[in-house]
């Protein structure tokens, strides 16, 4: 392997510790970290220009990338996963909201395609019986892909706005809230036993819902395999000396058959939502990833 330098956005994690610090390297292989925070910044220019030669990546904006061909691949490595059931609050001074009451109130959510909107939202069509595509939304920004236009009854607001303000004034009713959920205690989650229902959600589905994965350039796929499936294994040690607590969920699987389950439930929920035009199956996700890989 000719000696490379791969420009490269991950998150700060214990399992990417050791890869930032040069504690875990391959022969010919060195990164050049790009200090994105949070991490959520490099996914648009990765999607749109694949500015990095390695990336940490939303799967639903990887699942729009493929939509339109984006030459990126997907590899089977979970950087953030994390229950959703307790991202949709709403304000307790202005009274209750349970699962029925959803489609007659006003919702809102930084961006429509924003992965943790897309789980919940599954999660109330396929768990709840509550289909909140039918329901009132705001939301402030596009999607990292610059293709995809969401749908036209949607109320587009500015970054400006600050959802939190709105939803204690009354001007929305509840806002998802991803990985910047406010601990406050005016707020409560609209599915009243958020962890409860987590705990029967994961018993029926055996998977922790994935946030952020990894992919490379299809332009370093193609012309360095080798160096994709080191990058691979580094991030694999780096996990595996961080392993799950035993008899506890994983947070990070890494692996084909580990993301398999929460990849095909992501892609099933995101074509539900009309955010990609088709389902893709699991091999045609990771046709690329598997050649490498093996």
């Amino acid at each position: 392997m000719t000696n490379m330098t791969l420009v490269t956005a991950l998150g700060n994690y214990p399992y990417t510790a050791g890869l930032k610090k040069g504690e875990l390297s391959a022969p010919g292989i060195s990164f050049k970290f790009e200090d994105v925070k949070p991490v959520n910044r490099a996914f648009a220019p990765m999607a749109r220009e694949q500015k990095f030669d390695v990336s940490e990546m939303a799967i639903v904006t990887y699942l729009l990338a493929k939509s339109y061909n984006k030459p990126i691949v997907l590899l089977p490595a979970v950087m953030m996963a994390r229950f959703q059931h307790n991202t949709m609050v709403y304000s307790k001074e202005r009274g209750k909201i349970t699962p029925k009451d959803m489609l007659t109130k006003r919702l809102a959510v930084r961006s429509w395609t924003q992965t943790t909107g897309v789980w919940i939202r599954g999660i109330f069509q396929n768990d709840y019986d509550v289909d909140l595509n039918k329901a009132s939304w705001t939301v402030q920004e596009g999607a990292h892909v610059l293709e995809y236009k969401d749908p036209p009854e949607l109320n587009r607001i500015s970054m400006e706005h600050d959802l939190m303000k709105m939803l204690l004034a009354g001007e929305v009713d509840s806002v998802i809230y991803g990985a910047d959920l406010p601990d406050d205690p005016r707020l409560a989650t609209v599915i009243e036993n958020p962890q409860e229902d987590a705990k029967k959600w994961y018993a029926k589905h055996k998977c922790v819902p994935i946030n952020h994965m990894v992919c490379v350039t299809e332009k370093l796929a193609k012309s360095n395999p080798a160096a994709v499936k080191a990058v691979y294994e580094l991030l694999k040690k780096g996990r595996d000396a961080n392993p799950p607590k035993p008899g506890e969920p994983d947070f990070n699987p890494f692996g084909f058959d580990a993301v398999r389950p929460a990849v095909e439930l992501v892609t099933e929920y995101a074509f539900q939502q009309r955010i990609i035009s088709r389902r893709f199956s699991f091999d045609e996700i990771f046709a690329d990833a598997q050649k490498i890989l093996g």
